[in-house]
């Protein structure tokens, strides 16, 4: 992960200039308060509000008009994604950076999409993520390493999809989405849903989405059952 900085502190570059004032959203309070203690305390952060949700953090965005705010994706009554587009379309000099789980490439484009400067996952340290928000204030951008081998294999060609209609072709069977499917030939094949995760950049949590969906339009009641139903759809 590369951005400007000039070591352990003094993230602003420039001594004695004015800290750069944040807001944290992130509706987990264990989450929110230990990134508050965090970036509190290092030289040039000051953090000048927590928000639980989408709706408050645009409160606090228009009560403290911040340099930069911290964003998780996932939270209640506002999302990350919806608050990124209010937050571009209402405050547009506030930098967004997203600090979440979610590596999948969906969320990652919606997310920068929507207006997101910068892309960071939650095994991020504190100097990480306070020179991610300098960075994105200062109009730069910035991924985690994770995030960039994401946004890479989206930008990649698509591979062949067996399933593609065509003469003699059809979709998937029994309602099975295309990504479902997919799933199906990687389980099939005998892989773990951390490798099926590395192999599709998608989060463990977005796999084990997609597997409970595959075992219910299966009928599959384990991994096995699911794995012999592959195999008769000469899957995996």
């Amino acid at each position: 992960m590369t951005a400007p900085g000039d070591g352990a502190g003094g993230f602003n570059g420039v001594p004695g200039s004015a800290p750069l004032r944040v807001v944290v959203a992130d509706d987990q309070a264990s989450v929110r308060e230990g990134l508050v203690l965090l970036l509190g305390g290092l030289p040039g952060i000051d953090v000048v509000g927590a928000a639980a949700d989408g709706e408050q953090a645009l409160e606090l965005v228009a009560e403290h008009k911040p340099d930069a705010i911290l964003l998780d994706l996932h939270m209640p009554v506002l999302d990350g994604i919806a608050a990124t587009r209010r937050l571009t379309a209402e405050h547009p000099g506030v930098a967004i950076v997203v600090l979440t789980t979610y590596v999948d490439d969906n969320s990652v484009l919606d997310a920068l999409r929507a207006g997101a400067r910068s892309y960071l996952t939650k095994d991020a340290d504190r100097t990480d993520i306070a020179r991610a928000l300098q960075a994105a204030a200062g109009g730069l951008t910035v991924f985690d390493p994770r995030v960039h081998d994401t946004l890479l294999a989206a930008a990649a060609p698509a591979r062949p999809d067996p399933w593609q209609a065509g003469p003699g072709r059809t979709g998937p069977p029994d309602g099975l989405t295309h990504r479902e499917a997919e799933i199906l030939a990687l389980i099939g094949g005998g892989l773990t849903n951390p490798e099926i995760a590395e192999r599709l950049y998608l989060s463990n949590h977005t796999v084990k989405t997609h597997i409970n969906r595959i075992f219910a339009k299966t009928g599959s009641r384990d991994r096995a059952a699911a794995i012999g139903y592959a195999r008769r759809h000469n899957l995996g």
